[in-house]
């Protein structure tokens, strides 16, 4: 609804600054992108590219944006893209990483996204790499949420097997949750569109660890699920995270 004129008397108020989402009121806006998170987790193993005959091959990473990035990627001081994040996950050695060690990636693909109820004002750069036995995500969130944070949202959402602890030097979280499947119709002009009934797809372990060691908001997200819903152990993804962070081009902070 249009605002109520201002009375003739008062004194014009300042101008207001754009605001940020805080950290708190980004609290919903979380918990939506473990929801998110989870759907692209069911759903992304059927959308990336895979060899349909004969022995797997190498995959290669999408070569940068294929379009215009959205403005919360030009307004942070050095915002990773999906495509600079897939670099980083798709390393030689995250079969052997994943304890798969003789098979090959089949799949991978990125994305720059931003987080959901944030009016596209937060990055969420994601990137993801698929082998037959496990699929890989790694996201960043560039958002005011500290871990500290983060874990006290678990209280809210259906997270299980919390655990928390350093990561090159910065606070991090395991947690577990079931992904989920949302189908969604788009209808035959390919527009409008209706959301399908959510379905619980196969569990997947997540570790969370701060951009910083500050913990100042903001984080990297490393997922692991599969399709018969076993996931590698705890070190495992330990060992994958401490290999491809450092890889991640950092921000100016």
């Amino acid at each position: 609804a249009p605002a109520a004129p201002a009375a003739p008397a008062a004194p014009a108020a300042p101008a207001a600054r754009e605001k940020e989402p805080n950290a708190w009121g980004q609290a919903f806006a979380a918990v939506a992108v473990f929801a998110a998170l989870g759907a692209a987790a069911f759903l992304g193993p059927k959308l990336l590219p895979s060899e349909a005959h004969g022995t797997p091959h190498a995959v290669s990473c999408p070569l940068g944006q294929e379009t215009e990035l959205p403005s919360a990627y030009r307004k942070s001081p050095r915002t990773v893209t999906g495509a600079e994040l897939c670099e980083a996950l798709n390393t030689p050695d995250l079969a052997r990483l994943l304890g798969t060690p003789t098979e090959t990636a089949t799949g991978a693909s990125a994305s720059n996204n931003t987080a959901p109820l944030t009016d596209g004002k937060v990055a969420l750069p994601e990137a993801e790499v698929e082998f037959d036995t496990y699929t890989v995500n790694v996201a960043v969130t560039y958002n005011h949420l500290s871990i500290a944070q983060y874990v006290k949202l678990m209280d809210y959402g259906n997270e299980t097997d919390v655990k928390k602890l350093k990561v090159l030097g910065r606070p991090a979280v395991f947690s577990s949750a079931h992904t989920m499947r949302i189908e969604i119709n788009f209808g035959s002009g390919g527009s409008g569109g209706s959301g399908g009934p959510v379905e619980q797809g196969p569990p997947a372990r997540t570790l969370a660890v701060a951009l910083d060691a500050k913990d100042r908001g903001g984080y990297y997200e490393i997922t692991v699920w599969s399709t018969s819903g076993a996931f590698p152990g705890d070190d495992a993804l330990l060992d994958i995270t401490e290999k491809v962070l450092p890889a991640v081009p950092e921000r100016r902070m």
